[in-house]
C-alpha cells in the first residue's frame, strides 16, 4: 500500500501541474491498478480488474447489463468496461462558461477553466460504461419507496429515460453530494434550490466512508 501511495502522490504532482481530463484518467488508472481493494465501480459496487490495456468488469451478481448486445447484435463493450464518470456532468459545470455557449464541450477543450473542472479528481469515479452512458447528464434524484430496481440486475440504480433522472444507490449518495457541493463551491457552479437541498440532505444522511475519505485525502494533499 505504501508503494501505491508513493506512486499516486508522484503522479498527482504531475496532474496538478497541468490538470485536464486525459491526465486525470492516467492518474486514476495508476491509482486503481495499485489499489486492488478499490476496484469496485461507483454505482453498482461491481468488481473490476485490469485486463491488457483497460479495466474490465468482472462478471458477478452485482450487475447484469441492461443490453448485453448492441442493436447490431454485437457484444455491448460498454457493459464490459470501466469508464471515468463525471459525477457532476460536464454539461452542468460547463454550461456556465462563455466557450460552452459558443459551441458546447467541443468549443471548451482549450479553455483553461473548463479543463481544470473536467480533470478534477474530486468529481471523477469509475463507472460501468453502460450505466455511464445511460445516466448521460441526467440529474440525480431520490427514489420512491416502491421503485423497482430491475434494469441492471441486482444493481440498485434506476435510469428514468423519459423523465431524464437518475436514481443512485444509497451507498453512492454521500459521495455524490460531496462532489456536487465541492464543485459548486470551488468553481462557483450554480445549483438549483432543489438540487442543493437534496445534496445537503444526502451529505448529512450518508457520512463519508473510509474509502471515500482516503481517496479525497490523497487528492487534497497535492492541492
Amino acid at each position: 500500500m505504501r508503494t501505491a501511495l508513493v506512486t499516486f502522490l508522484f503522479l498527482a504532482q504531475i496532474l496538478f501541474a497541468e490538470q485536464d481530463f486525459n491526465t486525470a484518467k492516467k492518474l486514476l488508472t495508476s491509482f486503481y491498478k495499485d489499489n486492488p481493494s478499490y476496484q469496485t465501480d461507483f454505482y453498482c459496487n461491481a468488481p473490476f480488474k485490469w485486463v491488457k490495456n483497460r479495466f474490465e468488469i468482472v462478471p458477478s451478481e452485482a450487475y447484469t447489463p441492461r443490453n448485453a448486445k448492441t442493436k447490431k447484435g454485437k457484444v455491448n463493450q460498454r457493459a464490459k468496461r470501466v469508464e471515468w464518470e463525471h459525477i457532476m456532468p460536464a454539461h452542468n459545470f460547463g454550461q456556465h462558461l462563455p466557450c460552452w455557449r459558443k459551441g458546447g464541450r467541443k468549443e471548451c477543450q482549450n479553455d483553461a477553466t473548463f479543463k481544470k473542472m473536467e480533470g478534477d479528481l474530486q468529481n471523477l469515479a469509475p463507472a460501468i460504461g453502460e450505466i455511464n452512458g445511460d445516466r448521460s447528464n441526467y440529474r440525480y434524484a431520490e427514489s420512491t419507496k416502491d421503485m423497482q430496481f430491475t434494469q441492471y440486475g441486482n444493481c440498485k440504480v434506476f435510469t428514468d429515460f423519459k423523465g431524464k433522472r437518475f436514481y443512485p444507490a444509497n451507498y453512492s449518495k454521500g459521495w455524490i453530494a460531496r462532489s456536487y457541493l465541492y464543485m459548486s463551491k470551488t468553481y462557483n457552479v450554480r445549483l438549483s434550490d432543489q438540487e442543493r437541498k437534496l445534496m445537503e440532505a444526502w451529505d448529512k444522511q450518508y457520512p463519508m466512508s473510509e474509502k471515500e475519505k482516503a481517496f479525497r485525502d490523497f487528492v487534497k494533499e497535492q492541492e
